[in-house]
């Protein structure tokens, strides 16, 4: 425990050790924070016993709050520091499908995996593939789907070229429309920075990292 002043005798001859008074308490170690814990104990006149329990609770918020900036830092640092090596392991995405937020969803081999999530309850749910002339090449009608749940749909039609379709879903309740979260497949083609985000490309523009539900597949 750094920052002694010096030493006194105590009336049993005892050497005591005297500490500056702007000491931060943050700085204790766990064996300093027991000395001077016991050293309150031992000293104080027991007819007026000092409530310590304010010293404990400083202490500890103190240290708790150095933790957390402490914590900060690190994660700032690492953030800003390493956003070369986010780009080189985000160059392993190149070539390989992943799901994201979006609507154009690539098919291969006749094949493509599509979900979608509703914010609110649907009595009836249509969900269309579209081509890119605008034809409809798939559909799919669902009822009585629930809120928050996560409902996938498999394209498996050989027939299909392979490329990007598009994915509408149209849910219903009553004669309310419910906006629904679609996530579609695509085929990466690069990795970009675009400020201070890492993007994955694919031919229909940018993919933010943290709009990928899945990698493979």
């Amino acid at each position: 425990m750094d920052n002694v002043l010096g030493t006194v005798t105590s009336i049993t001859g005892e050497q005591i050790q005297v500490y500056d008074a702007n000491y931060d308490n943050s700085e204790m170690t766990q064996e300093d924070f027991l000395k001077v814990l016991l050293a309150n104990f031992q000293y104080q006149d027991p007819f007026e016993a000092e409530d310590i329990s304010q010293f404990i609770d400083d202490t500890l918020s103190l240290q708790q709050m150095e933790t957390m900036n402490n914590f900060e830092e690190a994660v700032q640092t690492l953030t800003s520091g390493s956003s070369s090596t986010l780009l080189l392991e985000a160059s392993n995405l190149i070539d390989e499908k992943v799901v994201y937020v979006g609507n154009m969803t690539y098919v291969e081999n006749g094949q493509s995996k599509v979900e979608f999530v509703l914010p609110d309850n649907a009595d009836i749910v249509d969900l269309y593939i579209y081509d890119s002339e605008g034809n409809v090449v798939k559909s799919e009608t669902f009822r009585d789907l629930s809120a928050g749940i996560i409902y996938p749909y498999e394209i498996d039609e050989p027939s299909l070229d392979t490329g990007y379709y598009s994915v509408a879903v149209v849910a219903k309740k009553g004669d309310e429309n419910i906006e629904s979260l679609v996530y579609s497949t695509a085929l990466v083609t690069g990795i970009e920075r675009a400020g201070d985000e890492i993007v994955a490309l694919y031919d229909y523009g940018r993919i933010y990292l943290d709009n990928i539900s899945q990698i493979g597949g």
